[in-house]
Parts: C-alpha cells; sequence; structure tokens
C-alpha cells in the first residue's frame, strides 16, 4: 500500500498529511520547516488542505473527507467520543473517559489521545486537565493552546 504525503504550511503552523489508499491516516504537526520534502498533491490532499484552511479562518468546525484509523478498539471509541466534542468546547480527561464508558480508564484515555494520528479532525486538543489546565498533546503545549484559542477567538467574534 502506496502513501502519499503532502505538506501543508498556513497560519504559522505546518502539518504533514498522508493518504493511504483513498483516506487520510495521518495529519501530524512538524516542528520545523526543513522536515517538509518535496511532494505532490493528490485530489484528496488537495481537499484537506482545502479544509484545513477553512478551519484556521475559523469557517469550518467539521472535517469531511475521509479518514483511516490505526488502533485498538477501546482507542477508536475515544476517538469517536473526541470527534463528539463541540468545536470551541473543551472537557477534561476524565469526562471522556466517561463517555468512552470507562471511566475508571482516565490514563488509558490520555495514552489514546497521545496515539491519535489524526490531528485537528479528531481534536484531542479539546480534552484538557480537570483543573482546567492544558496538559498533554503530541505536539506540544503551545500548540494545542493556540489551537484553543484560535476556536475561542472565532467562538467569541459577533
Amino acid at each position: 500500500m502506496a502513501a502519499f504525503i503532502s505538506y501543508f504550511s498556513e497560519f504559522g503552523f505546518c502539518l504533514k498529511i498522508v493518504q493511504s489508499e483513498n483516506s487520510i491516516s495521518e495529519i501530524s504537526f512538524l516542528k520545523n520547516l526543513s522536515d517538509i520534502n518535496d511532494s505532490s498533491d493528490t485530489e484528496l490532499h488537495k481537499i484537506v488542505k482545502g479544509q484545513l484552511r477553512e478551519y484556521f479562518r475559523g469557517v469550518r468546525k467539521n472535517f469531511d473527507f475521509p479518514l483511516s484509523y490505526s488502533g485498538t478498539d477501546f482507542q477508536k471509541k475515544v476517538w469517536a467520543e473526541i470527534m463528539k466534542i463541540p468545536y470551541g468546547k473543551t472537557i477534561s480527561y476524565s469526562e471522556l473517559a466517561y463517555r468512552a464508558a470507562s471511566p475508571s480508564a482516565i490514563r488509558a484515555v490520555g495514552t489514546a489521545c497521545g496515539k491519535n494520528k489524526l490531528l485537528i479532525v479528531v481534536p484531542c486538543h479539546r480534552v484538557i486537565g480537570k483543573n482546567g489546565n492544558i496538559t498533554g498533546y503530541a505536539a506540544g503545549l503551545e500548540v494545542k493552546q493556540k489551537l484553543i484559542e484560535l476556536e475561542n477567538k472565532v467562538i467569541s467574534c459577533p
């Protein structure tokens, strides 16, 4: 199975987009623009980039391109619950564990968030500590904070 990789660099963010077959299997943040290699966009990559632009402009709140998940049944259950968190809202890891029908599995929920390969689309940046603190994010706490602020800014605009 060949993977097609492209890059998205706008709005101060640099993302790697991986397509496997006819779906997106990874969207991850790059720390460094030097990590970008030459790539060519498939039609699906063009759709994904267009929707990401809309998201960063505050126009798009949900994504509608095909995704492929790689994880355990529990991780997929957690990711499905994460996708139900509304744009501009946050919930705690303990609330997410409760919603995933595993209220005592808070650490496992955190691990599932950390294994999420579809950042932004599966918005684990919306999951925070019970005390309201920004904790844990594969791309770093600064990126998580910026995404939360971006969504809150859009929500608060008249």
